[in-house]
């Protein structure tokens, strides 16, 4: 670090610039996650019912072809009694006419002949009825199993247009996902821009990544979670920003302005607090709720405390565990 006039003269850092592309990447793929996993959700719901559909289908035709073939075999049955029936008659049609052409036999053998072939004439008959009722319950069941064959073609046809418009609606969903993010991206990078001119260049107020960096002491004094008057100084110019910010951003982007807190990793000592825990928690809800007394929603705020469990400096020295005493600020989706 180098000194001009009495100055620290902070070097350029590259980074932020990466991290910002690499978080909204990263942004941009959870998205399409959670997106496929919602189309393939759906998509399960509308295929498991197409198939209880199709199954109940399937046994309507099972049962309708047991029952055709029960009745081909019963008509196979009435056939073979028919043949037999019209054996008889004929045999009967012989007798008479071998009666009628004795000429001794008598008369009452020729009666008995008549009504013997009389009763097979009627039993003959009974049997076409039968076959004929058969043969119209047969084309009834053809008609049912028609009629099922179609409202399965249907029903498939329906299965693949379902499909269809699942499909391209995740497709649309992704796209309007991908652009909101990208929108808030950029909301981001202006709001970061406008803070810094707001801020101005000052050692303690920095840009790491994605995320915008108080150091403690601007805010706070040490061990205490009471905004100091410089920092409630800061703060101000920062509520005008983010109230800008609420103007801007759209309604339908959900977008929340994270404040976190963070301590070094030195046990805090006769501040009032039992852990470095409670005490990033408070100071984060004190620069929220300072906020809010400005006018900021608090739907669009989030308060959030890390203690010494996120520093951003592995060293030891004063100045490390300086650095690490921070609140940051960071925009993001709900």
């Amino acid at each position: 670090m180098a000194l001009v006039r009495g100055r620290r003269v902070e070097p350029v850092n590259y980074w932020p610039g990466f991290v910002d592309a690499l978080s909204t990447m990263l942004l941009v793929i959870i998205f399409l996650l959670s997106v496929f996993m919602l189309s393939q959700y759906f998509l399960s719901r509308e295929v498991t019912g197409k198939d209880t559909a199709l199954d109940k289908l399937n046994r309507q035709i099972e049962e309708l072809t047991t029952l055709l073939a029960m009745e081909r075999t019963q008509t196979g049955a009435d056939q073979d009694q028919i043949t037999k029936l019209a054996a008889t008659l004929d045999q009967a049609r012989k007798d008479k006419n071998d009666l009628e052409a004795g000429a001794g036999a008598g008369a009452g053998r020729e009666g008995q002949a008549v009504a013997a072939l009389d009763a097979q004439k009627q039993i003959s008959e009974r049997a076409l009825a039968q076959v004929e009722v058969l043969n119209q319950q047969i084309t009834a069941l053809r008609r049912q199993l028609a009629a099922l064959q179609d409202a399965l073609s249907i029903s498939q046809t329906s299965e693949k247009d379902s499909q269809e418009k699942i499909s391209d609606l995740g497709s649309k969903l992704n796209i309007a996902l991908a652009q909101k993010v990208q929108e808030l991206a950029k909301y981001r990078s202006d709001f970061f821009g406008r803070l810094r001119q707001i801020l101005g260049s000052r050692p303690d107020i920095s840009v790491v990544g994605d995320r915008f960096v108080f150091q403690s002491s601007v805010l706070f004094d040490p061990g205490k979670a009471d905004l100091s008057g410089a920092g409630k100084q800061s703060l101000e110019r920062l509520a005008a920003a983010v109230l800008d910010l609420e103007r801007e951003i759209p309604p339908d982007i959900p977008w929340v302005l994270r404040v976190d807190g963070h301590t070094d990793v030195r046990p805090v000592t006769g501040s009032g607090y039992k852990s470095n825990w409670e005490l990033s928690a408070a100071r984060a809800i004190a620069v929220a709720q300072y906020l809010v007394s400005k006018g900021v929603d608090p739907h669009v705020l989030a308060a959030t405390g890390f203690g010494e469990y996120q520093p951003i400096d592995a060293g030891t020295t004063e100045d490390a565990y300086q650095r690490n005493r921070r609140i940051e600020l960071k925009l993001t989706e709900r």
